[in-house]
């Protein structure tokens, strides 16, 4: 209510203020429970400015616009449960209630969950397709086709130029270095990723060339994986008559390809390590399967003898029938064993031949072998290396030795000596450059002599006595 001043005046000497009176506290918390109830939950968006961690945990920061700002606050349990690391700059969508911090007389939104804008639009699409293709039966159990345990090719979908194909291929073929791998490269992320995937599948289950279908990528955000939980791509899943392993980003991403896929693998290298099986167990499963036919098959012969036996002793005319079958089931006993010794044979020897093989194709092997040609290389390139040191080395001291040589003042060192003309210092050759009585500068090793001409010779040459 706005009073004239007059009629302030009038109202303040009657005592119109002076009636229940509010503290600053009363006040502040009657807006507090005014705001709470008036916006008990909200959602707001906005740009996070200012942020800080503090050492409590709890972090605090102000939401703004282009317009206006409110100071946020999300406690540290909160925090916790973020699926990312919040910061200045980062637009994000975010569930609240307003709250009035009392000390300060400030008024705040304490945010209890928060996420990057856009991905809640994406979170909602994702859980309304799950809803409908779970009603709709593509997740169920009986619909999923069983991983065969022996596999001679697999189908990969994913990015030809990844880590991911390296990682599966790596895997794969040190596990069974026989396996055949098909790749169909496609776009992982991105508007046509979903459409490649698609056809990709479809044109696997045309092809009808692979035992198992992989599908992979690496990790990635909510918005990298959004191919793979389209619609077409989980509708091509469901359809594939050859089935179907998923691999899509770490352990904790889910996709919509995860639910409808006959089997869901943690990561692209666990997909290869989970269909395949390892070539040496296989071979001592073989081993162990020849083992127990044989043993059965003894001890079929062993009761067939003593059936044998039995009837024999309880039959009394007819012996001699007895006792050609009893020979002829000798004979066909040692055949038996004979053809049965000969089988084993040939069988231990093909997985002989094949294991030598596979330990001649060991990569250990190899890449010991290609470490002594790098050791043998370097010691190559140091005896090189030496012998141009070596030979620079002798050709540095030759040149120094000239240079030395050379060096005025090592000829002076031996007895020589330069001589100048006084007056303009210019080197004298001959004795005819100066004349009697003129002044000369002789330099030596160590010093030097003012002199003057007393008598000149015209000799061409000096010998010195030694």
């Amino acid at each position: 209510m706005i009073l004239e001043n007059k009629n302030r005046n009038n109202y303040i000497q009657k005592g119109g203020f002076q009636h229940n009176p509010l503290s600053v506290s009363e006040l502040t918390k009657n807006i507090k429970e005014l705001l709470e109830k008036q916006f008990p939950i909200i959602w707001i968006k906005g740009e996070i400015s200012n942020y800080r961690l503090a050492a409590s945990g709890h972090a605090y920061f102000s939401l703004k616009d282009e317009k206006a700002q409110i100071s946020a606050v999300v406690f540290r349990g909160q925090i916790r449960q973020l699926r990312f690391d919040p910061g200045d700059g980062i637009k994000i969508l975010g569930l609240g209630r307003i709250s009035v911090y009392p000390p300060r007389g400030s008024y705040q939104i304490i945010l209890e969950y928060m996420e990057p804008q856009g991905v809640g639009a994406l979170q909602l699409a994702f859980e309304k397709l799950k809803q409908k293709l779970q009603d709709e039966g593509l997740f169920d159990k009986e619909h999923k086709i069983e991983i065969p345990f022996l596999i001679k090719k697999i189908c990969v979908i994913t990015s030809p130029t990844g880590a991911v194909i390296r990682d599966i291929i790596n895997v794969a073929l040190r596990r069974f270095p026989r396996l055949a791998i098909d790749v169909i490269g496609v776009n992982v992320q991105g508007r046509a990723a979903a459409a490649q995937i698609t056809r990709a599948i479809e044109l696997a289950n045309e092809l009808r060339q692979a035992d198992v279908i992989i599908i992979a990528r690496g990790g990635g955000s909510f918005e990298d994986l959004a191919p793979f939980n389209d619609e077409n791509v989980a509708r091509a899943i469901y359809s594939s008559r050859i089935p179907v392993v998923s691999a899509i980003g770490h352990e904790v991403d889910y996709t919509i390809a995860d639910f409808v896929a006959d089997l869901r693998a943690p990561t692209p290298s666990a997909a290869a390590e989970l269909i395949i099986p390892m070539y040496r167990d296989i071979v001592m499963r073989i081993q162990e399967l020849i083992y127990r036919q044989y043993a059965v098959l003894r001890k079929m012969i062993a009761q067939y003898r003593q059936e044998l036996i039995k009837y024999n002793q309880r039959l009394i005319h007819p012996a001699k029938r007895i006792s050609e079958n009893y020979l002829r089931i000798d004979d066909l006993n040692r055949r038996l064993y004979l053809a049965k010794e000969f089988y084993l044979i040939k069988q231990y020897n093909e997985l002989k031949w094949y294991y030598n093989k596979m330990i001649q194709s060991n990569p250990a092997l190899i890449i010991e072998k290609q470490l002594g040609r790098l050791s043998e290389l370097g010691n190559r390139i140091a005896f090189a290396v030496n012998n141009i040191i070596s030979t620079k080395r002798n050709n540095y001291e030759t040149l120094k030795a000239t240079l030395d040589a050379l060096n005025p003042a090592e000829i002076l060192n031996r007895g020589y000596s330069i001589v100048l003309r006084k007056e303009d210092r210019k080197v004298i050759t001959n004795s005819g450059q100066v004349e009697k009585n003129q002044l000369l500068e002789i330099l030596l090793a160590r010093g030097g002599l003012d002199v003057s001409v007393q008598r000149k010779t015209y000799k061409k040459s000096l010998k010195l006595n030694k």
